[in-house]
């Protein structure tokens, strides 16, 4: 289900949006009804405690999971009621994510798990794969084994993953908890520029305030919240 093409005067297709999003595990409410929005482009972050619910926020986005109720879109589609297998390959290509932990298959060389989102989504771009990695500064590791790569290497090479595709959100999820405080800087400064460069928008999901200090606003998140909760969208 597609929304109607506006005309090209109208605001930009948000490339995230959420609506109303709730979400329970057993009598335990996590998110009570959330609302947020991510323009082409726009970095947000979103802090707030452990157990606040910024990490079942972001599965939700992400299509790794479904929410009890409410409405998640990616670019205008609407993801959530789309089922596993067509959740899974749409997101391919509309969404990139970054987590803590660079989760990069260690049978596979840089380039290749770099390509893995385009080959998901039934695309295959090497020379774009190869401009990503020269820009996260791995020009000459493409057929690198992960094993031989220091952390904040893997990292990068994660970054330049979620964005191979094209995807019109990048969604992190501590994307610089695993690492020190320079590669953290290096990786978080790449992170942003790359995707503002492609014109993608970017959810951060931290309770790193360096971090959070990158995006162009910030919600907080507390015990299923936002402390000044965003209008709910129509």
């Amino acid at each position: 289900m597609r929304r109607v093409t506006v005309p090209a005067s109208s605001p930009p297709i948000p490339a995230l949006e959420a609506v109303g999003i709730r979400q329970s595990f057993g009598e335990l409410t996590v998110l009570h009804g959330v609302s947020l929005r991510v323009q082409p482009g726009e970095v947000v972050a979103v802090t707030g405690p452990s157990g606040s619910g910024k990490s079942t926020l972001l599965h939700l986005l992400g299509g790794l999971d479904v929410p009890d109720s409410g409405e998640i879109w990616w670019a205008g589609e609407r993801a959530d009621t789309l089922d596993t297998q067509a959740r899974a390959l749409r997101r391919a290509g509309r969404v990139g994510l970054v987590f803590q932990h660079h989760y990069l298959l260690e049978d596979l060389n840089v380039l290749d798990n770099v390509m893995i989102p385009c080959r998901l989504a039934g695309q295959g771009d090497p020379a774009r794969a190869h401009a990503l990695l020269a820009r996260v500064g791995l020009t000459g590791r493409e057929k690198s084994m992960p094993e031989v790569l220091s952390g904040g290497e893997r990292q990068r090479v994660a970054v330049a993953r979620a964005l191979a595709s094209g995807p019109a959100v990048v969604l992190a999820d501590e994307p610089t908890g695993s690492l020190d405080r320079a590669n953290a800087t290096t990786v978080a400064a790449l992170l942003v520029a790359l995707a503002r460069e492609e014109g993608a928008g970017v959810l951060l999901v931290t309770h790193d305030e360096r971090l959070a200090g990158y995006a162009d606003r910030a919600l907080h998140l507390l015990d299923g919240r936002f402390t000044e909760q965003e209008p709910v969208y129509g």
